[in-house]
């Protein structure tokens, strides 16, 4: 009996220290999305990539009372999802496309363009349906923002950017071969960089603290607002299916994901340009950097950068 007793003593303590450790350590916290919200409805989860919006339905009075709690019921999950729909469609519009532009100020007055986002929305998925006390009915739909819907709306100047060329190591060796003929043998010259240094698999922005909105073609900027990071450098194919960067709150996450996994530059951002505060400026010795070789160039044509925000 008393070791009974001892050993559910320990199988007790076990669990408090494991409670303790999942509630008061920082991992087992779950990792916060960058998610936009649109009024009372609607969210744009930017780390995720979607679109999502709720709508509530209510059965028409007296309604159970004639046709039964089944028809009225039916009838509130429809008016939810007409209410759902439309708050869809208000989200979508309200995704920001470029730093002074949203999806609305592109679809305008063409109907064409509204046609097809609205048959986006009608292919959204259900994601969460719950039935309330009172008969009302709440449902979610989700959409996703990439694929189709930034096809649709990606700016034009975005294209296919062909591949850069690897700059070969033996370009570097006839450089040495051709230095002057006056170098006097084993005189000291210039230090020589290694040229895999300078080489980095992607790239993480850290915009912490400057305010930054996020959007489907955010821009990279040097202090003189010469472009690093945007239209000139991407590939439109890689753009529309992953997206041009993606966003996360926190800095371990962005230095582990896939889409830069390896060696990836880390740049911490001078400030926002541009009055929609969707662009980055980055120090002039950052960019540089980037530039600096034909590597860094290719992965910023595959999109392989993420941006932390608050």
């Amino acid at each position: 009996m008393r070791f009974q007793y001892a050993a559910v003593r320990v199988v007790v303590l076990a669990l408090l220290v494991l409670a303790g450790a999942l509630t008061g350590s920082g991992i087992a916290k779950p990792f916060e999305d960058v998610i936009e919200h649109v009024g009372l409805e609607g969210v744009i989860n930017w780390s995720q990539g979607y679109i999502e919006a709720k709508g509530t339905g209510v059965p028409p009075e007296e309604y159970e009372k004639f046709y039964g709690k089944p028809q009225a019921r039916s009838m509130a999950i429809r008016g939810a999802q007409i209410a759902a729909y439309d708050n869809l469609l208000k989200t979508a519009k309200s995704v920001r496309i470029q730093s002074t532009r949203i999806v609305d100020d592109s679809i305008g007055s063409n109907e064409e363009i509204l046609d097809q986002i609205i048959s986006m929305v009608k292919g959204a998925k259900m994601v969460h349906r719950e039935y309330l006390s009172d008969g009302t009915v709440e449902v979610s739909l989700r959409m996703p923002l990439l694929g189709g819907f930034t096809q649709l709306f990606l700016p034009s100047e975005y294209r296919t950017v062909p591949d850069v060329k690897a700059v070969s190591s033996s370009s570097n060796h006839s450089q040495a071969a051709t230095a002057p003929a006056g170098a006097a043998e084993g005189a000291e010259g210039p230090a020589e960089v290694d040229p895999d240094s300078r080489i980095y698999t992607g790239m993480v922005v850290d915009a912490r603290g400057l305010g930054l909105n996020p959007s489907m073609a955010p821009v990279i900027l040097d202090e003189d607002e010469k472009e690093v990071f945007g239209s000139n450098y991407v590939s439109r194919e890689f753009a529309v299916h992953q997206g041009m960067a993606g966003f996360t709150k926190e800095m371990t996450v962005a230095e582990k994901d896939r889409r830069v996994e390896g060696r990836p530059l880390i740049v911490k951002g001078v400030k926002i340009a541009n009055p929609g505060k969707s662009d980055i400026i980055i120090s002039k010795a950052d960019a540089d950097l980037i530039r600096g070789t034909s590597e860094n160039l290719s992965f910023l044509k595959q999109c392989r950068v993420i941006i932390v925000l608050d």
